[in-house]
């Protein structure tokens, strides 16, 4: 008998709070990134390390991506999106290990890490352009635009859901049947093609992360910028 992919069964309760393996190793995962970063960040030094090295290019890549993605410095946003691309990343790699299911191939995982990013682009809008400046770009360019544009800031979150769980979870079964029906060698050139697409909807999952708060931003710019005009 199959189980729905959207099915999770609890390994114990918080109190009234189920808690699933997807979570656990969610949190093994966090865990595992904070130890890997504080080991690495503890000891930097002017003449850099192998590890250090490494860590040096990750954060260069990632604040080079932000600058031609977002259009904008990195520093205020450094740390949110190389924070999920390397837990989305890490999270869809950990298929790899005997009996670990990725927490990326649950639904539930992949809605809370849309709505963080739903929630960054508000919180970084309303920084942006203040609350009222915000709530306006929903009518642009007329009012007429507003439930569309509401309907637009839902679907584009729905669709980070569905393009991240649907990609993680079919890898995750075509790799499992074939284990299951031709043995453990076979499906080794499957794996291999499942760390590449891991690493490539982590990437785009990110990028479309910054998409979505660049936007705002340039909203918010070309606002201040007619405003300034218009004072002129």
């Amino acid at each position: 008998m199959m189980h729905s992919p959207l099915a999770t069964e609890p390994l114990f309760h918080v109190g009234a709070v189920p808690i699933s393996a997807a979570v656990v190793t969610t949190w093994v995962i966090i865990a595992l990134l904070w130890t890997t970063c504080a080991l690495l960040t503890r000891r930097l030094s002017l003449i850099p390390s192998k590890a250090q090295t490494v860590l040096e290019l990750l954060v260069s890549t990632i604040d080079s991506q932000i600058r031609d993605t977002m259009q904008t410095e990195p520093r205020d946003y450094r740390a949110l999106i190389g924070t999920l691309f390397l837990l989305i990343l890490v999270s869809n790699w950990s298929s790899l290990l005997p009996g670990v299911e990725p927490p990326t191939a649950h639904v539930e995982t992949d809605a809370a890490l849309a709505l963080i990013v739903f929630c960054a682009t508000m919180f970084y809008g309303v920084r942006t352009r203040g609350v009222r400046g915000y709530l306006a770009t929903f009518a642009q360019p007329t009012w007429v635009m507003i439930p569309l544009n509401v309907v637009e800031q839902i679907t584009r979150t729905f669709s980070l859901v569905v393009r991240l769980f649907g990609n993680v979870m079919s890898g995750v079964f075509v790799v499992g049947i074939v284990l299951s029906l031709a043995g453990l060698l076979v499906p080794i050139p499957l794996m291999a093609l499942d760390l590449l697409t891991g690493a490539v909807q982590a990437y785009i999952f990110t990028v479309l992360a910054m998409v979505f708060i660049g936007a705002a931003l340039a909203e918010g710019s070309s606002a201040s910028s007619d405003t300034q005009q218009g004072t002129s």
